[in-house]
């Protein structure tokens, strides 16, 4: 039987500005990323996503990026890996906080935007990202880009580890996401997203921007929730995936199988 988790990147709204529409994405995904004030999010706003998400039964997860509002935490920042590990540890703190109030324990710590891109590549900042999930204790989930420096970083640290591939990204022949300034790098097509997901879920392959077929065997899926067709993309994987017979759980229940 497949078995696959589904997770977006939620509570990015801030202040006054709304991003995104978390409470129709959360009717779709099995596992949220919470934004944690550093590139999105405030104390509000999180509050609002864990008990929305704590309504709907979907595991909560902390999205912690660089400390970059103004840039959304898409613009890389030299940082070295004891800062990288402070922010980390801090958002995660932070988080985990909101939920204990909420009855509620974190599952998983996802990086977002450049710390994601710039740790998947780089062993001391993805170690110094593992580190910080195993010192916030819970027994925290660490996730990220399948076939990176992540699952070595999570190994070394003595992490779980939930290797993620992406719905709505296009991936370059190396395994890593196709930069963000290059034509094509999201897709927007929600039926071409659910065929992609199946044959990751499936066959354990994604095609690259090239062509290229490139290996790996996702835990989770990653559904933006800061794209305007992020609804129907949510929406339409899910029912896809229920189609072809794929249970769709939470990344604990998934890798833990």
């Amino acid at each position: 039987m497949y078995r696959i988790d589904l997770n977006s990147d939620l509570g990015e709204s801030f202040g006054a500005y709304k991003i995104g529409n978390d409470e129709a994405v959360l009717e779709s995904v099995s596992s949220a990323n919470v934004a944690c004030g550093f590139h999105a999010g405030d104390p509000l706003v999180m509050l609002k996503t864990v008990r929305a998400a704590k309504a709907k039964g979907v595991q909560i997860g902390a999205h912690p990026g660089h400390p970059d509002l103004m840039g959304f935490g898409r613009r890389v920042m030299n940082c070295t890996p004891d800062e990288v590990y402070a922010y980390t540890l801090y958002q995660v703190g932070a988080l985990q906080a909101v939920c204990k109030a909420e009855g509620l324990s974190l599952q998983h710590v996802k990086p977002h935007g450049a710390l994601y891109n710039q740790a998947a590549k780089d062993p001391e900042l993805a170690y110094a990202i593992a580190c910080a999930v195993k010192d916030a204790g819970e027994n925290l989930i660490l996730l990220g880009l399948a076939n990176s420096s992540f699952e070595e970083a999570a190994a070394k640290a003595k992490v779980l580890f939930a290797s993620e591939a992406f719905a709505d990204r296009a991936y370059e022949k190396d395994g890593s996401l196709v930069s963000r300034k290059k034509e094509g790098a999201v897709i927007h097509d929600a039926e071409l997203a659910a065929r992609r997901v199946v044959q990751m879920v499936k066959d354990g392959t994604v095609e690259a921007i090239d062509g290229t077929l490139i290996k790996l065997k996702p835990h989770s899926i990653c559904l933006h929730g800061d794209t305007p067709e992020a609804v129907e993309m949510a929406k339409t994987i899910r029912s896809t995936l229920e189609k072809e017979g794929i249970t769709i759980s939470p990344i604990k229940e998934v890798i833990l199988k």
